[in-house]
């Protein structure tokens, strides 16, 4: 039998499953019954280690993480609910590139990683500036692209004409593509995602956009936008692919069905038709297009054949919904995944702030602007959450995406003063509306 390369999305999980199903076995006991579960895996035992490792699940991160999950299975009369995102670390990044005054940390299995100081950052100070990995732009943003006033690759605002914009390459008057850009460098960069996404290219991507839109669903688009960006990579000649994929991979995940274990309480019904509907649109646009001249025009664009292993990572249901997932756990407010940005952790007295200061050359840039001094060994922390929101309001918009309640300074004291008022606790959604768009997986 022959064995062939895993990714280490795929892998992970497996390692994961495993390593809770058999928590005290050793890195070598796990690798032999992975393969023996796995038998046309080809993995190695160093491998497994470095995955164990980076997930916490080796020596005191396993045993942490077990003491929490136990702690939980008894507060829960003895059934272990809450599932957690999980995360590892990109090898390949070089934070320095951002910034030389941060780095990445590894928490445990249960937080996870996130940014730490390692020099003193004055308050007001400019951390970091990050343009995107991929872009769906809040729905304002997107209207103005697909009518050519904003460009189709930074989202810029295209107030005057300029002589320095371009149109998308394939636009004909036959098989229009209303894309602009700013300029031939964004036109260039682009070419890293909208050609599978361009109407003229890939008439097959219409549907699935608009139904995107129409639900106004932005984790579909921006999977969409992944997808695109992962596929063309796999028709370059160089290390494109590679490189792609361990900041997709690294990214935290916690998958939709996995999210909706967390909002049994509220009584919300993930909304899985839609859900379906979304998955047929999308193997439509880049895998299964319906007409001969739609599915002539994907194979013209993707001439090499797909790696079937990302074609497994992809195409899949349930890798499907753990794209989403993973997609809208972490996007920033705006519609932007950016490299850097997706490792900031919460809380509800942030430290640092993200802002959009390039308005008028590059809108999707981020700068990452200190709100307090922040001294090495601090972490960098912004919020998930509208601060002005009471606790409740707070900590149920974190449930929903299994973080469990928050535990900064702000959270404590406002739960000591509800306590001591003889008010508190969790509380059901807010209204219809709200358990409507959660169970679409929308907020």
């Amino acid at each position: 039998m022959s064995r062939h390369a895993v990714l280490d999305d795929e892998l992970r999980a497996a390692l994961i499953t495993l390593k809770q199903e058999k928590p005290t076995l050793g890195v070598a006991k796990i690798h032999t019954l992975l393969l023996d579960t796995n038998p046309t895996w080809s993995v190695s035992e160093k491998r497994v280690r470095r995955l164990l490792q980076e997930e916490g699940l080796l020596n005191n991160g396993i045993a942490n993480a077990s003491e929490k999950a136990n702690d939980e299975k008894e507060h829960n009369g003895g059934q272990n609910t809450r599932v957690y995102p999980s995360s590892s670390l990109n090898k390949t990044l070089d934070v320095n590139k951002w910034s030389k005054k941060i780095e990445v940390r590894y928490f445990n299995a249960i937080k996870g990683k996130g940014l730490v100081a390692t020099e003193p950052i004055s308050q007001g100070e400019v951390i970091w500036k990050e343009d995107p990995f991929i872009l769906a732009p809040e729905w304002e943003i997107y209207d103005l692209q697909v009518s050519s006033r904003a460009c189709g690759f930074c989202s810029t605002i295209t107030r005057d004409h300029s002589l320095l914009q371009v149109p998308c390459r394939a636009s004909t008057s036959s098989t229009p593509c209303p894309a602009i850009f700013c300029n031939r460098l964004c036109r260039l960069q682009s070419e890293k995602v909208h050609p599978l996404l361009c109407p003229a290219r890939n008439p097959a991507s219409i549907p699935l956009l608009a139904f995107a839109r129409r639900t106004e669903w932005l984790a579909v688009h921006a999977l969409a936008q992944c997808t695109s960006r992962l596929l063309l990579a796999s028709q370059a000649d160089d290390d494109s692919l590679d490189l792609d994929l361990q900041v997709v991979q690294s990214l935290a995940v916690l998958g939709m069905e996995e999210r909706f274990r967390t909002l049994i309480d509220q009584g919300v019904e993930p909304d899985r038709e839609t859900w379906r509907k979304a998955f047929e649109l999308y193997l439509r646009t880049f895998k299964e297009p319906k007409t001969a001249p739609e599915q002539k025009k994907l194979a013209k664009i993707l001439r090499k054949p797909i790696p079937e292993s990302l074609q497994k990572e992809l195409f899949g249901y349930d890798t499907f919904l753990r794209g989403l997932g993973r997609i809208s756990l972490n996007l920033e407010a705006h519609g932007g995944l950016y490299r850097l940005h997706s490792h900031l952790n919460h809380s509800c007295s942030p430290n640092t702030s993200v802002r959009h200061l390039d308005q008028r050359t590059a809108l999707s840039r981020i700068t990452i602007v200190a709100k307090t001094d922040i001294n090495p060994g601090d972490e960098l922390l912004i919020s998930y959450t509208d601060p002005s929101c009471d606790l409740r309001a707070r900590r149920r918009r974190l449930a929903e995406w299994g973080f469990g309640p928050c535990q900064c300074g702000r959270c404590l004291a406002e739960e000591e003063e509800a306590r001591a008022a003889g008010s508190g606790g969790d509380t059901e959604a807010d209204n219809l509306a709200d358990q409507l768009w959660a169970g679409l997986g929308l907020v």
